[in-house]
C-alpha cells in the first residue's frame, strides 16, 4: 500500500488560519454578541484598543488545560478562557493578560492561570509593565485544588513584580472571592461601572450574616472608591478604563530602573500672579488645592489617583518641564485638610509607588494637624501616621516641598517636612509654621496671664497675636534653616521647576539591608 501523500504546505497553513480563527472567536458568536450587548468589550477587543495598532504578539492560543474530571475533557475551552501576549502601548512594550468570559465565564483554572503567570515571568524578565484585564467567574471549581494552586502562583508572581515592573489591573467584570486578591496586590485598579469586587458575594453575606445588600452597594466601582479606598480609578465603561490605563502608563518608568519618559515639556514657566488669588490669607477659609496644583505643573494636566477617597488630601501625576511627578497636596475644601486615618494610608502608599519608580515628588503643605478623636485614636491615627514619615523619610527620590499657608505640629513633619529628606522648601508669605495652631498656643503658653488679666478675652487675643506674629510665620523656620526660601506665589511653577532640574542626578544612598519594618 503506497505511503499517504504529505499535506502541502498551504493546506497546513489554510488549517493553522481556520484554527486560529476558531480560537480567537473565544466562546463563539453568540456569546461574543451577548457580550457586547451587556455592555462590554471583549477579551481582544480590550487589548486591541490599549495597544499601538498592529503590535500585538499572542502567547498560548492554543494551550489547553489537562483537567479530565467532571467532564472537563469534553468542553472546549479556546485559549483556556485567558488572552495572554505582547504589544507596544504608546510606543513602549509591555505585556498583557486579557480573561474571556465568553470562555466558561473567564474562570481560572491551572492552565489559565500558569498563561498569566507566565506573561508575569516574562514582564519581569524583559522590564516592561504588566497589564491585567480581569472579566472572571472565579475560579474554575471543577479543576479543585489545581485551581486554587494557580490562584497562589498568580499571587506569587504580584508580590515578585511589585517594586520591579509596574502592574495595572483593569476590572471589567466580576472578579470575586480568590481573584480579587491579585488586583489588590498591585500598584493601580481601575474599576468599570459594570463590575464588581468582593470576596464574598451579597448570597453569601445575607447567608451568613443576614445583611442583605446589592452587588453595587457591596463592590460596585463608586463602593470601592468612596469607601473601601480598593480601586485607584472609575470608569464609566471599558473605552474609559484603557484609556485611563493608557495615560497613567505615560507617567511610569518600564521598570525601576528607568526613569519615566520626557513627554512634551511646557515651556511656560513664568511668574504667574493668579497664584495670589487662590489661597485665603485667612487660615479659616478653605478653597480648592487642585486649582494650585493645575498652575504649577505642565499644561494644567494632572491625573488624579484616588480622586474620591479620603478626599482631604490630593494624590496623583503631572509633569514639570516634561518630567513626570507625584504631588501630594493637602485639601483644604474638605475638613480643611486634616489628616486622618485614610488619608495616612492614601499618600504613603502613593509615596512609596513614586520612590521605588523614580518619579520625583512635589508635597503641597496646607495642614493644620492629625484629626483628633476617640474613633481615630482607637483606629490607629498613630501607626497610620507613622506611614507617611516612614514613606517620606524612606524616599531617596528629588523631595521639593511648598507650603501654602498652615504646617502645623507632626502633620507638618509627615507632609515631607525639611526634617523628613525634603530637597527643597519653599514657603509662600501666608505659611504659618509652628508646633500648634496661634489659638491653641496661646492658651497653653499664656494660661497663667489669661487667667490673672482683668479682661481674659482681650488678653487671650493679645496672646494669641504675639505668638501668632512671633512664630505663625514662615521667617523663624527660614532663620532655622528649615525653609530654603520664601517665594512670591507667582514664582511657585518656575522655583519648582528650577529645583527638580537640580536635582535631576540625585543620588542618595541608604544603610544595606533587606528591607524596613514600617508601620503597618
Amino acid at each position: 500500500m503506497a505511503a499517504k501523500k504529505p499535506k502541502s504546505m498551504k493546506k497546513r497553513v489554510d488549517e493553522l488560519l481556520e484554527k486560529r480563527l476558531v480560537t480567537r472567536a473565544g466562546g463563539g458568536e453568540e456569546r461574543l454578541a451577548k457580550q457586547r450587548a451587556s455592555g462590554k468589550m471583549t477579551a481582544r477587543e480590550r487589548i486591541d484598543a490599549l495597544i499601538d495598532e498592529g503590535t500585538f504578539q499572542e502567547i498560548g492560543l492554543f494551550r489547553k488545560n489537562r483537567t479530565v474530571t467532571f467532564g472537563m475533557d469534553k468542553i472546549d475551552m479556546p485559549a483556556d478562557g485567558v488572552v495572554t501576549g505582547t504589544a507596544a502601548v504608546l510606543g513602549r512594550p509591555v505585556h498583557i493578560a486579557s480573561q474571556d468570559f465568553t470562555v466558561v465565564g473567564g474562570s481560572a483554572g491551572e492552565t489559565h492561570s500558569i498563561k498569566v503567570v507566565e506573561m508575569m515571568e516574562s514582564a519581569l524578565k524583559c522590564g516592561t509593565p504588566f497589564v491585567f484585564i480581569n472579566d472572571s467567574g472565579g475560579a474554575r471549581v471543577q479543576e479543585g485544588i489545581d485551581s486554587l494552586s494557580g490562584y497562589g502562583k498568580v499571587f506569587f508572581a504580584n508580590v515578585l513584580l511589585s517594586g520591579v515592573v509596574p502592574q495595572i489591573s483593569i476590572i471589567s467584570g466580576p472578579c470575586a472571592g480568590g481573584a480579587a486578591y491579585s488586583p489588590a496586590l498591585t500598584d493601580f485598579v481601575i474599576q468599570t461601572r459594570k463590575a464588581h469586587m468582593f470576596i464574598t458575594g451579597p448570597s453569601v453575606i445575607k447567608q451568613v450574616t443576614g445583611e442583605e445588600v446589592s452587588a453595587d452597594a457591596l463592590g460596585g466601582a463608586d463602593a470601592h472608591m468612596s469607601v473601601s479606598g480598593v480601586n485607584h480609578f472609575v470608569a464609566d465603561n471599558d473605552e474609559q478604563a484603557i484609556l485611563i490605563a493608557k495615560k497613567l502608563l505615560s507617567f511610569l518608568p518600564q521598570n525601576n530602573t528607568e526613569d519615566p519618559p520626557i513627554v512634551n515639556p511646557d515651556p511656560y514657566v513664568e511668574y504667574d500672579p493668579s497664584l495670589h488669588d487662590v489661597v485665603p490669607v485667612e487660615g479659616t477659609k478653605g478653597y480648592d488645592v487642585r486649582d494650585v496644583i493645575k498652575k504649577i505643573v505642565d499644561y494644567g494636566d494632572f491625573l488624579e489617583v484616588q480622586a474620591a477617597y479620603a478626599m482631604n488630601i490630593v494624590v496623583g501625576f503631572a509633569r514639570i518641564n516634561g518630567r513626570s511627578v507625584g504631588v501630594v497636596a493637602n485639601q483644604p475644601q474638605v475638613m480643611a485638610g486634616v489628616l486622618d486615618i485614610n488619608a495616612s494610608d492614601k499618600s504613603s502608599r502613593f509615596v512609596r509607588f513614586c520612590d521605588v519608580y523614580n518619579i520625583p515628588i512635589v508635597t503641597l503643605v496646607d495642614v493644620p494637624g492629625f484629626l483628633p478623636g476617640v474613633a481615630q485614636e482607637h483606629g490607629g491615627i498613630i501607626r497610620h501616621g507613622a506611614k507617611m514619615l516612614f514613606a517620606y523619610a524612606a524616599a531617596t527620590v528629588p523631595k521639593v516641598t511648598v507650603v501654602l499657608r498652615k504646617a502645623y505640629g507632626g502633620a507638618y513633619i509627615a507632609m515631607s517636612a525639611k526634617d523628613m529628606g525634603a530637597d527643597q522648601v519653599f514657603a509662600w508669605p501666608t505659611a504659618e509654621i509652628a508646633v500648634m495652631g496661634a489659638e491653641g498656643a496661646a492658651s497653653v503658653v499664656f494660661k497663667r496671664e489669661i487667667d490673672a488679666a482683668e479682661d481674659p478675652v482681650a488678653k487671650r487675643q493679645e496672646m494669641v497675636d504675639a505668638y501668632r506674629d512671633t512664630f505663625s510665620t514662615p521667617f523663624v523656620a527660614a532663620s532655622r534653616g528649615l525653609v530654603d526660601d520664601i517665594i512670591d506665589p507667582g514664582d511657585t511653577r518656575r522655583k519648582v521647576a528650577m529645583a527638580l532640574e537640580l536635582l535631576v542626578a540625585k543620588r542618595q544612598q541608604r544603610p544595606a539591608k533587606k528591607h524596613g519594618v514600617g508601620p503597618v
